[in-house]
């Protein structure tokens, strides 16, 4: 059920029980979330949140369900109950519009069970700062302090060339500077930057601070190469700098410009997707004006245990993807569908590997082309 006041209390006590630590965004997010709590006896036993807002895929915003802050009570678990959980989460968020849907998490073999998956790896990168010193020189640049509407539009304008960034609301800038005390900065013209770059600094227990990047927008290599070196500049009080996990876009300005090879990479647990609406999530996506095919696909039913036929066309820079009664050349599982999607199969042979059957490779091979941008999903929530 939604959540009143009290209950809203009760699941927030109850978050900071199962986690182990006050989970902030139950507060932040009070007004712009939908918070469902399930109750027995009175008494508040699971709880999360959804928060409806759109993701660029193909350039174009496509309403998704973003789910957060999940939990079950301790002595409730092993029931099912977070199952039923997610249901009533996405009931409502896809009453209200949401054709997909996008969701962090530590337990992606659960979540891949009910239909999420993960359209690519993600790592936190941890690079020392003289490294950074040595590889990267500063240009001169402007740069400013704090945010203005035109690095937010900037930072909207870069989100919509790769699939999966959050077309952030006005209010998602305060909430994360605010929850994550950042600082910001703007890189070139003052009317028309080309750079946002937005960390958090801590104080380290003995000496110095440790620095972690959460926002790393660049609109071309001489300004990547700005911010990289401004970074660097941070060298006597911040030994190392950290990219918190998938802050760094998936492009190779950094390692390949080190002089020594030496940063450390860690693996972090993905961000998944799920597609709700598979006809209206192919109709409201963006694709490549230049591309006009017609292919059969097999998609795997609701129910895990039926498959459908369906025709996916796209020409014009319009897609759509209807019911039919031919055989597919390709055949998707849910998850599978969910990676396409997201540009996550960038050659015929990588599908393959991951499982994705086709009768033609000509089918295959056109099918992967349908997505020309690439999955990276920097916001977090």
């Amino acid at each position: 059920m939604k959540a009143d006041h009290e209950l809203w209390q009760q699941y927030d006590a109850l978050a900071t029980r199962s986690y182990g630590h006050p989970v902030d965004d139950i507060t932040r997010l009070s007004q712009q979330a939908d918070i469902r709590v399930a109750v027995r006896d009175g008494r508040v036993i699971a709880g999360g949140l959804g928060l409806l807002v759109p993701q660029f895929f193909g350039g174009a915003p496509v309403p998704s369900a973003l789910l957060s802050a999940g939990c079950v009570a301790p002595e409730e678990r092993g029931a099912r109950l977070s199952v039923d959980m997610l249901a009533e989460r996405l009931r409502h968020l896809r009453d209200r519009g949401a054709v997909i849907s996008t969701l962090w998490t530590t337990s992606s073999g659960y979540v891949r069970r009910l239909g999420w998956e993960a359209p690519v790896p993600v790592f936190a990168w941890s690079i020392a700062t003289e490294d950074l010193k040595r590889a990267f020189t500063r240009s001169g640049m402007p740069i400013e302090h704090g945010r203005t509407t035109e690095a937010d539009e900037l930072q909207r304008c870069l989100a919509r060339q790769w699939n999966g960034p959050v077309q952030r609301p006005d209010w998602w800038p305060a909430w994360i500077d605010g929850k994550q005390q950042l600082t910001t900065y703007r890189f070139g013209p003052a009317q028309s930057p080309t750079g946002l770059l937005s960390f958090a600094m801590k104080r380290s227990e003995r000496h110095g601070m440790q620095l972690t990047v959460h926002d790393f927008w660049a609109a071309d290599a001489d300004t990547v190469g700005e911010m990289m070196a401004f970074l660097a500049s941070h060298n006597t009080r911040a030994p190392v700098i950290h990219f918190r996990r998938s802050a760094l876009p998936p492009y190779p300005a950094l390692l390949h410009t080190l002089q020594r090879y030496r940063p450390k990479a860690e693996a972090w647990h993905p961000w998944t997707l799920r597609i709700l609406d598979p006809e209206e999530a192919v109709r409201l996506r963006g694709w490549p004006d230049d591309l006009d095919i017609a292919v059969p696909v097999d998609i795997e039913g609701a129910d895990g245990g039926s498959w459908d036929q369906y025709l996916l066309e796209v020409k014009g820079g319009a897609g759509q993807i209807t019911k039919t009664h031919t055989a597919g050349e390709v055949r998707l599982t849910r998850r599978q569908l969910a990676v396409w999607y997201a540009g996550g199969y960038r050659t015929a042979a990588a599908a393959r590997l991951a499982g994705v059957a086709a009768r033609s490779d000509t089918a295959l091979s056109t099918l992967i082309r349908t997505t020309e941008h690439e999955p990276w999903l920097p916001d977090h929530f």
